[in-house]
């Protein structure tokens, strides 16, 4: 492969990541819908949590058999299946006027998005020199959340104007065309349009899945995935608008400005942390705890906030959540530089799960506080939101203890192959040394 991809290569990536685009705005289309979703389906936060929920749920629990059929048929079968299977859900939450269209629409939904994303990452290893794979993976994730200013600027103006049936129907067309382009224009490999793997049998599929579970660097991929992103999507995906319109009390143009705000934010800073990620990966972690940090010290600055929170204090919540997404790609770096090419797409997918796992969950618990808080009834106030956002710190927590664990197991298993992974505090004092010897001799 040579050292710098062609034209042939960034074309094939920029339509991968375009039906991502569109997956992100499917995925992240009932956040920006979820006051007029209450109003539509005459349901309380806790019905609403559980949609987004269940749309999680099946993109979660997809992952594993997902990224089986992406090493049995390829990206392309995928990325085109999932687009168009994405389109009929969005079809039918056009015309859904019951709970259970609604359900049936969201599933449908997570069933196509389960499909496109591992299936875009399995691209960029295949068509990109392994130098460059760390950088375009952040780059895929990073871009790809444009599809979150597609939901939170046309989508929400739809919303406001034409109304509910036009914005998901426009949704559905923009599914469909991408589903077209990817048929015409996207390759498995540089060799071949459609690759196929080795026809999945139980033996092959138990122990590719064993393989990939029982590396503790996959786990601890896992578990960066979960810690770090969980917090952005739920943001995003769900409450974040609420959160602002509801209980900050901010107008619906800002919030949908703050979200945009919130993707930009990830966008400039998927590129760096990819650079660090290839410089330093040996260091991947501490980028992953630092996130972390950022990420919890906001919510605290936020929720510790007498009353509603200055709008300065939210744009800095905004900010930090931005740096989740680049975070949590570090999770998939961790898949592909230990498992082998062959079961990629298994260990892609077993991370992949963790941070929606983490994210599900917390939607469907700051729903159910809210509705305990004011009895079902949609009137939250500041005061609801803070007690039920702070579930979130019970999610950071599981994620950190979890992290720790897997990387004292994860560098065991490199020191076993003669890798070792110094404490970076010796570094440190290393380069705090050098530095002064430098001084030392200049001045002399």
């Amino acid at each position: 492969m040579p050292l710098r991809p062609g034209r042939r290569a960034w074309a094939v990536w920029a339509v991968g990541l375009a039906a991502y685009i569109v997956a992100v705005l499917h995925r992240t289309s009932l956040g920006v819908a979820g006051l007029d979703a209450q109003d539509r389906f005459q349901v309380g936060a806790g019905a609403l949590a559980s949609f987004a929920v269940l749309q999680l749920l099946v993109y979660a629990g997809l992952q594993v058999p997902v990224g089986l059929l992406l090493d049995r048929f390829g990206s392309l079968r995928l990325v085109v299946s999932g687009a168009l299977i994405m389109a009929a859900g969005q079809g039918l939450m056009a015309t859904a006027h019951g709970v259970e269209g609604a359900v049936i629409a969201r599933v449908l939904v997570g069933a196509g998005d389960a499909m496109t994303f591992i299936s875009v990452l399995r691209l960029v290893p295949l068509w990109f020199p392994a130098r460059r794979v760390p950088i375009v993976t952040q780059l895929t994730g990073l871009v790809g959340q444009a599809g979150q200013v597609l939901s939170a600027v046309p989508l929400a103006a739809l919303l406001a104007g034409p109304g509910w049936t036009t914005a998901f129907v426009g949704a559905a067309g923009a599914g469909v065309f991408v589903a077209i382009v990817a048929l015409v224009a996207l390759r498995d490999t540089p060799e071949r349009k459609v690759s196929s793997g080795a026809p999945i049998t139980l033996r092959q599929l138990g122990a590719d899945l064993t393989g990939a579970w029982r590396h503790p660097g996959t786990r601890l991929g896992l578990w960066s995935h979960f810690t770090t992103q969980f917090t952005g999507t739920v943001f995003a995906l769900m409450w974040g608008f609420p959160f602002l319109v509801a209980g900050e009390g901010l107008d619906r143009q800002t919030a949908s400005t703050l979200l945009t705000v919130f993707v930009l934010v990830g966008m400039a800073a998927g590129p760096v942390i990819g650079v660090l990620v290839q410089r330093h990966p040996l260091r991947r972690s501490w980028l992953v705890l630092g996130i972390i940090a950022v990420n919890a010290g906001a919510w605290t600055l936020v929720l510790a906030w007498p009353g509603r929170a200055p709008l300065p204090v939210l744009v800095v919540l905004v900010l930090a959540l931005g740096t989740g997404g680049p975070g949590s790609m570090i999770g998939f770096d961790y898949a592909r530089t230990f498992n082998p090419p062959s079961r990629l797409g298994t260990a892609t997918g077993v991370v992949n799960v963790g941070g929606f796992v983490a994210s599900l969950v917390t939607i469907e618990l700051i729903g159910l506080i809210l509705d305990a808080r004011t009895g079902g009834h949609n009137d939250y106030g500041i005061d609801d939101f803070k007690i039920a956002m702070s579930v979130q710190y019970l999610i950071f927590a599981i994620g950190l203890v979890a992290i720790l664990r897997n990387r004292r197991l994860a560098r065991r298993h490199l020191a076993a192959e003669g890798i070792v992974v110094r404490p970076l505090r010796e570094v440190l004092a290393e380069r705090r040394g050098l530095a002064a010897d430098r001084t030392a001799k200049a001045k002399s």
